[in-house]
């Protein structure tokens, strides 16, 4: 666990220790950036097993399982219970969601809320359905509990999706439309569940009202401000502060869904053959899933981007694909064949790659193979442009396992190009050993991505203060498993940086001056710094005073005082 991993499971962590649930605080400092209902399943798991990075995880696990589960739901109501299957084969099985549920976000949590006020929000003005009063609570249900999970968005995308719906199908100016879903009721529901939150914070963390439309420097609004104007508004605009993330192109942000939704992208060209128009129940979810995503994806194509932020398409990318899969034709089997063919291609790219590496020696740490590239680490999957022909050789296992799916998916796509069930069991079951094969090669990455070796070091070390060079992120893994506060030396910058000038905030951060005093005390001091880092350090107070007390994915922990090995 680092990174954003272990912000959060600290985040949650510092909640069940100081009974604040309202608002959130990273070493000390006010930290405004999110909604807390992530933070609230964590903390109630490490209250039912204790804090744990397997507990951190284990709500957002089962997040996924429900979101695959309504999926398969709402694509089993809408067009049949094949297609149901396919649906949640499909969303299980993507790329997608298997990369980005690797980290720590609310967005597999969002994309659950929004999916399951899509179903409810068709369900509700079904003629034919017998309780249309409890899906529209569900509805509403859904858009409080998203609001708590990751903000506007998580109402504005279902309301905008359905809006479009409602235009195109000619219901969104009947009185009757409105009325069967219970719209004042609905937002009765949706302040009784995302209100209380938001007022408390407002109240707690003022001033209250303040509306400026300008991000910089050495500025303290509030909550209200930076939550709203800050984190929604400004960046939507790509004008806040601080500039602490990157964007993806657009044209790649719309070209990369053929990856994430790898390898059913390869029966997309079917969808095009399905009927839309709102005549049935299946012509209505197709038609909304059209607009669902169309929706989503313009709203971003006007914003900054991160490769993750398309999540809540896939359920209706799913449903479209299920329901192309289970109508069969000459694009299902087409798509069959093309899968085939990649298949292959895959199955002898990695066997290329082992033989390139076979008489390569995987000696040493990971790291040690591999080519920083930090330019790329804004993006959440920057990390592997590092990988190397080299860094290959640490990686047989995992390689040799991703051989065995793409050969087990070419022999059965071929076999079964005539029989589509059976092929896309096969599919799905290449699917299942490449990501264990994935999950291999993350452990061996796991060394050079967190700091897990250097929070043992420091555990097992003598007492004494922390210093960390860099933003609080840079080590966040030592902060969680260690369970320490750290001074941060030149840190105040991204994410603790708008909290640390709030009242009363504490001192935390420190310059090189500072360092290089608290460094000569008799007091024993521990520094986590990055290599690059340390050759600066040992500059401004000497290579002599810099004991180093344990290395790990080229980032060290050091102290100012022998450490008795």
């Amino acid at each position: 666990m680092d990174d954003v991993d272990a912000v959060q499971a600290q985040i949650a962590r510092n909640m069940l220790q100081s009974g604040d649930w309202v608002t959130a605080r990273l070493d000390g400092i006010t930290y405004l950036e999110k909604s807390p209902l992530i933070y609230w399943v964590m903390g109630s798991s490490f209250a039912l097993f204790g804090v744990h990075d397997w507990a951190a995880r284990l709500p957002l696990a089962l997040i996924v399982v429900a979101l695959c589960w309504i999926t398969f739901r709402f694509g089993r109501w809408a067009f049949g219970s094949d297609a149901g299957l396919y649906a949640g084969l499909v969303l299980s099985t993507s790329v997608g969601l298997f990369l980005f549920t690797r980290i720590l976000i609310p967005d597999a949590a969002v994309t659950l809320t929004i999916a399951l006020a899509m179903w409810s929000f068709l369900r509700t003005l079904d003629e034919e359905e017998p309780h249309p009063k409890v899906w529209a609570a569900l509805l509403a249900a859904s858009l409080g509990t998203g609001l708590l999970l990751k903000g506007l968005i998580s109402i504005v995308f279902p309301l905008g999706a359905g809006a479009i719906y409602l235009l195109a199908t000619r219901q969104l100016f009947s009185l009757g439309t409105w009325k069967r879903l219970r719209a004042i009721s609905g937002l009765l529901i949706l302040l009784v569940i995302a209100a209380p939150w938001h007022i408390l914070a407002t109240i707690r963390n003022p001033p209250y009202f303040d509306l400026t439309m300008h991000s910089g420097p050495g500025e303290y609004r509030g909550f209200l401000w930076f939550y709203f104007i800050n984190e929604h508004v400004l960046r939507f605009l790509n004008l806040r502060y601080p500039r602490d993330y990157n964007t993806v192109p657009r044209l790649w942000f719309w070209l990369f869904h053929l990856i994430w939704l790898f390898p059913w992208s390869f029966y997309l060209p079917a969808v095009a053959r399905l009927k839309f128009r709102p005549l049935d129940r299946a012509g209505r979810a197709r038609l909304l899933a059209l607009c669902w995503i169309g929706f989503v994806m313009v709203f971003f194509t006007f914003s900054t981007t991160q490769e993750y932020y398309s999540m809540p398409i896939y359920p209706a990318l799913a449903l479209l694909l299920g329901s192309a899969m289970a109508e069969g034709g000459a694009w299902v089997k087409r798509g069959t064949l093309a899968l085939a063919g990649v298949a292959v291609v895959a199955l002898l790219v990695v066997a290329g790659l082992l033989y390139a590496v076979r008489g390569v020696a995987a000696n040493g740490e990971f790291s040690s193979a591999l080519a920083p590239h930090p330019e790329l680490y804004t993006l959440s999957m920057g990390h592997i442009g590092d990988l190397t022909l080299r860094s290959l050789a640490y990686l047989r296992l995992p390689l040799m396992m991703a051989a065995i799916a793409f050969l087990m998916g070419a022999a059965g796509t071929w076999l079964w190009k005539n029989r589509a069930p059976r092929a896309f069991f096969a599919v799905a079951v290449m699917m299942v050993i490449f990501f264990h094969a994935a999950r291999l090669a993350m452990v061996t990455f796991d060394p050079y991505l967190g700091s897990k070796p250097l929070a043992d070091a420091l555990m097992a070390g003598p007492p004494g203060e922390l210093i960390e060079a860099n933003a609080y992120y840079s080590f966040s893994s030592v902060f969680f498993y260690t369970n320490r506060h750290a001074l941060l030396l030149n840190g105040r910058i991204n994410n603790l940086e708008y909290g640390s000038f709030a009242p009363n905030a504490p001192r935390m951060f420190i310059d090189d001056a500072e360092f290089r005093r608290l460094w000569s005390s008799d007091s024993r001091y521990y520094l986590l710094v990055y290599g690059e880092e340390l050759e600066r350090l040992k500059r401004i107070i000497g290579q002599p005073a810099l004991h180093i007390v344990k290395e790990s994915g080229g980032n060290y922990l050091v102290s100012n005082r022998e450490t008795a090995k």
